[in-house]
């Protein structure tokens, strides 16, 4: 799958040694909180389109583009502040998650994007909240929906 990056992004890439620093944004969000965690990878508070993403310490493993099999990445948060865990013990369903990929010194300008993950099979102990995060699976879904049969359309037999 291609992307289109900025020019800057590109010339980062394929230098032989570059300054730039990318930044994986995660904006956590669900229906039953009241507003949307934003944490950051670069150590420090970063603001990116008027939004504050606090410096959280995470790695994450980045999802792959392989034909035919849904994207899936793993997340790892260290569990340094009460936060993650609290929301996770709190919230119904599974957490949507979006990551996005930043230069430091552009921080608006968003390179890489990853919407529609679900944070799922998330784990905690006092060191680490882990989980996995998933895109819902659509190619296992019937085509046609609907099956044309007598019960359902009398009026084509």
């Amino acid at each position: 799958m291609s992307r289109n990056v900025s020019a800057e992004l590109k010339a980062a890439i394929y230098a032989p040694e570059t300054n730039e620093e990318f930044v994986v944004l995660l904006t956590l969000n669900h229906a039953d909180l009241s507003s949307a965690i934003r944490v950051n990878s670069s150590g420090a508070e970063l603001i990116s389109r008027s939004n504050t993403f606090l410096a959280f310490p995470f790695s994450i493993t980045l999802p792959d583009d392989v034909d035919g099999q849904p994207p899936r990445a793993k997340l790892t948060i260290d569990n340094i502040d009460r936060i993650i865990v609290q929301t996770i013990r709190t919230i119904s369903s599974a957490p949507s998650v979006l990551v996005e990929i930043v230069r430091k010194a552009a921080p608006d300008t968003v390179e890489a994007s990853f919407p529609d993950f679900k944070l799922t099979g998330a784990s905690y102990n006092q060191n680490t909240v882990e989980g996995d995060l998933t895109v819902e699976e659509f190619m296992g879904e019937p085509y046609p929906a609907r099956v044309f049969s007598p019960a359902d359309f009398p009026a084509l037999f």
